[in-house]
């Protein structure tokens, strides 16, 4: 897996559109953010069943606010989207759906600890819940093949942050 984190909306959006362009769907590209990030960048309240089912709630899985199309606050308001309240941390993608099932023991384990379970190294996964915590996005993809894989480490080196291959 590649990821990297995002200062802003605009980059992360840029950076998505670009894994959309290249062939990936929101099936294969992991969205994390803190809570507080998602509702400052205008995401609506939705409601959590048990602080670990998919988000539900008016406008899920359609637009927030308007129609957004493939933006970041699109997929954090999808159906595959899972937060976790204990940690502030809201993720989408693959790993929402993995996760969902062990939420609570998530929450128990921290941020850091949520992290290093979806395979990210102790140390950047320090380095993300910093960026995490400072209102940055973290995306991933597992490339499909080298080419890929070196393309978005370039590209992301230049428009994000703290990216890890």
């Amino acid at each position: 897996m590649i990821t990297s984190s995002f200062r802003d909306r605009e980059s992360a959006d840029r950076a998505y559109a670009d894994l959309l362009a290249k062939g990936y769907t929101e099936k294969d590209i992991h969205v994390m953010m803190a809570d507080e990030t998602r509702k400052r960048l205008g995401g609506k309240d939705v409601k959590l069943e048990h602080g670990n089912k998919a988000l539900k709630g008016a406008g899920v899985g359609g637009a927030v606010g308007g129609t957004i199309g493939a933006t970041i606050l699109g997929i954090v308001a999808a159906a595959s989207t899972v937060a976790f309240p204990g940690i502030g941390l809201v993720i989408a993608g693959p790993l929402a759906g993995a996760l969902a099932g062990g939420a609570a023991g998530a929450a128990a384990g921290g941020l850091v600890g949520t992290l290093v379970g979806m395979g990210i190294p102790e140390e950047q996964a320090k380095i993300y819940e910093q960026d995490l915590k400072e209102g940055s996005i973290v995306l991933g993809v597992t490339p499909k093949h080298e080419q890929d894989a070196t393309y978005f480490e370039n590209e992301w080196r230049t428009t994000g942050q703290h990216v890890y291959r």
